[in-house]
């Protein structure tokens, strides 16, 4: 399913008496579809009302020509005179015109979705379904009216929503979850996003671009969790050039609004001191996500759940339920739409073949902030902690031609290889079309490449990749432009 809202679960039902069920998110509608490519009498029951799930709706997609759109706004008001193009001083931002192009984007992808599901044949049910047992699913549909499905397999892909935190209260108008802050309705002269992971730095750096003076607090003393601690370091230096500010390893107590209408957060040292009151316009709750379980059935069905309410599966996704499996954010793993559908493709293989295929170490991570910060692979401090002898080659962007013609050379490369084998363990990139780049490492890790392998294999020149090769040959060898 997608998710920020209430649940809903999809469907499938087999040619060959086979069915399987889950929501019509990434995870969900890519069940759908390679199920009912292998065959298998397959459909997709959705909520929403729009397929996609929360990635398409109201997450990924729309967040990315927000970030997208900012940039060229940011980069014509501040860099167009230096690049030789004049008379960009008098810009202004057309806001409900941005957010119509947002909106534009969601639209076509959502009927290309549902597109999809009708070639494949792979029917699409609306409404919000829910697990009666093992075999059947009902479903209330979007007007009303109920149905039930039989089924032999059913895929749960209800995806996750914002982790709710105790003393904010959320509005969505002033203070708002990504939901909200897709949607605002006027730029704030200040935000304040509460959490510096990846949702929150993206859309912090959207309205920091459109002009919101904006201060990320974090209660870890770095950004980016999950980051290598070498990228935190240098992202935080570059967002906060941007004019972004930090109060990193500071703990926030509360966030209301006032009678003025404006919000009041309560802050303090996480490590304990006195309290500290910001007002600001609007405040961002970015704090995370947590897999959507409820109103599903499971508790009836008997479908267990771990102490952080995910559905506990094998390897093969299933529950301890026969007939019923998971995927997605619902289950342990990275809460990214790319895992989803890895997922979703491999549990239609299980259930019609007995085989599928995700490699969970070749799973790339992306900040589109500009410039994006991409990774896969063990980061430093997890070789280190595994006891694995190791090699780092590190590549700047300031040495690569292409983005110094583009005047766009701030960042760098990073390959981690195991010393004795050369074998990459894992690659981190921030700068100019990094999460593209990280492909290359990934599909590295998947084969089990060596630094080496990379560094003989040619690229064009001029390209940003060359940074990523010369990486390689600084990780085993010596870079030559640098």
């Amino acid at each position: 399913m997608s998710l920020f809202s209430k649940a809903s679960v999809s469907l499938r039902v087999a040619r060959r008496s086979l069915a399987t069920s889950s929501g019509g998110g990434p995870g969900g509608y890519v069940a759908a579809i390679k199920a009912a490519q292998l065959g298998l009498k397959t459909a997709c029951v959705e909520g929403r009302g729009a397929l996609g799930g929360t990635c398409l709706n109201v997450g990924c997609i729309p967040s990315k020509s927000l970030l997208h759109n900012s940039h060229l706004y940011h980069v014509a008001h501040e860099e167009f005179t230096k690049r030789g193009i004049d008379g960009a001083s008098n810009l202004k931002i057309n806001l409900p015109t941005m957010m119509k192009a947002k909106e534009k984007a969601v639209t076509g992808l959502t009927r290309g979705v549902e597109s999809l599901l009708k070639k494949n044949k792979a029917d699409y049910v609306k409404g919000w379904g829910t697990i009666v047992n093992a075999g059947e699913i009902s479903v209330t549909g979007l007007d009303g009216t109920k149905s039930t499905l039989k089924t032999k397999n059913i895929i749960i892909a209800t995806g996750s929503e914002p982790s709710p935190f105790p003393g904010v209260d959320v509005d969505e108008k002033v203070i708002v979850t990504s939901t909200g802050a897709l949607s605002l309705e006027k730029i704030p002269e200040s935000l304040i996003v509460i959490g510096g992971g990846v949702i929150g730095l993206e859309l912090g750096s959207v309205w920091n671009r459109l002009g919101s003076k904006t201060t990320v607090v974090e209660f870890a003393d770095s950004v980016g969790a999950g980051m290598d601690a070498d990228m935190a370091k240098i992202f935080q230096k570059t967002l906060q050039k941007q004019g972004m500010n930090f109060k990193l390893g500071t703990k926030v107590i509360s966030a209301k609004k006032n009678a003025a209408g404006k919000v009041e957060v309560v802050v303090e040292p996480a490590k304990g001191g006195p309290k500290e009151t910001i007002v600001v316009d609007v405040v961002l709750l970015s704090i995370g996500r947590r897999p959507f379980t409820q109103n599903l059935g499971l508790e009836k069905a008997g479908v267990k759940l771990d102490t952080k309410g995910r559905v506990i599966t094998d390897a093969q996704f299933k529950t301890n339920i026969p007939g019923i499996r998971a995927i997605g954010d619902v289950i342990a793993g990275p809460m990214l739409a790319h895992k989803s559908e890895e997922e979703g493709i491999a549990a239609a293989e299980y259930i019609h073949s007995g085989h599928g295929h995700v490699n969970y170490n070749a799973i790339p991570s992306v900040i589109y902030t500009h410039p994006e910060v991409a990774w896969v692979g063990l980061n430093e401090a997890e070789v280190k902690a595994k006891g694995i002898e190791y090699n780092v080659g590190l590549f700047p962007f300031v040495g690569n031609s292409r983005a110094k013609t583009i005047d766009d050379a701030e960042g760098t490369v990073k390959i981690i290889a195991e010393k004795k084998t050369d074998k990459i363990l894992g690659a981190h990139i921030i700068g100019p079309g990094a999460g593209e780049m990280i492909a290359e490492a990934v599909l590295a890790i998947e084969y089990g490449a060596s630094s080496e392998d990379i560094a003989r294999t040619c690229h064009a020149h001029p390209t940003l990749s060359e940074a990523f090769k010369e990486a390689a040959m600084a990780t085993y060898d010596k870079p030559i432009h640098f």
